[in-house]
């Protein structure tokens, strides 16, 4: 029963993306342009990569990189959102702060960024590394400030401590929505990696299109790297999405309580 419902659910977007791809192999044709490459010539240039060595290490280098700043910054962002969520005076101090900061682009750190670390490795770590701060912060305090008050009540009648409060009730209360943040916080963080890896690395799958396009105008791996970015980004996506429907997750304060 679970397989028919999600055969139709699969088959659409396999359709719409069939689609898709006829009708870019026919643009190419019928224009006859010599700058987009067909589907085939991407797949190509996908093959190209994979023989030369280069498809596994630029994917395994983005990926480490995400992940090194991505878990720094849930590290200290969890724990940041939890007390300005608990305590209203440190939001009302650290707040205007954070909103400051909060919606200037990472990549406009880059020179700053440069200046602590140099063109390295580091830098792009902590382009990665503010640009997941800042929303994994305001949503785990936001989700802290969304608990109901009933719950708090609930925890106070039956005599919980301020620790057995905050673990048996607000930590599962809060955690849905936390994760909420996470999951976007986790999309930014591929989203700057690519662009910061444009700037100051020498691997990567922002590093392989602009070589691509710097080196010989190589269009099809330009491509290549794009769609290898959006297929990546899907699966971390449709992981984290895994998670915040898990039953442990979502029904979590139930069975706390």
């Amino acid at each position: 029963m679970n397989s028919s419902r999600k055969l139709p659910g699969l088959l659409w977007p396999c359709a719409v993306g069939a689609v898709l791809l006829v009708l870019w192999h026919a643009a190419v044709k019928l224009t006859g342009t010599k700058v987009l490459p067909t589907p085939f010539e991407v797949l190509l240039g996908v093959r190209e990569l994979a023989l030369r060595g280069h498809l596994v290490p630029y994917v395994r280098d983005s990926l480490v990189r995400v992940l090194s700043g991505y878990a720094l910054a849930v590290f200290l962002g969890l724990p940041a959102g939890l007390v300005m969520g608990l305590h209203p005076l440190t939001a009302r101090v650290a707040g205007p702060v954070l909103q400051v900061l909060r919606p200037i682009s990472p990549l406009a750190w880059s020179p700053v960024a440069i200046l602590l670390f140099g063109v390295a490795n580091t830098a792009t770590v902590f382009l990665v590394f503010l640009s997941s701060l800042f929303p994994i912060v305001t949503y785990t305090m936001e989700a802290v400030q969304r608990v109901p008050g009933i719950y708090l009540r609930v925890g106070d009648n039956f005599g919980l401590g301020r620790w057995a409060l905050l673990r048996r009730v607000i930590l599962p209360a809060c955690l849905p929505y936390a994760l909420t943040g996470l999951r976007l916080a986790l999309g930014v963080a591929w989203l700057v990696v690519v662009a910061a890896e444009m700037m100051g690395v020498d691997s990567g799958l922002g590093y392989l299109i602009i070589d691509a396009r710097n080196a010989g105008k190589r269009y099809d791996l330009v491509v290549a790297g794009m769609l290898l970015i959006g297929v990546i980004g899907l699966g971390l996506d449709g992981l984290m999405r895994r998670i915040e429907r898990a039953g442990a997750v979502r029904w979590a304060f139930h069975r706390e309580s």
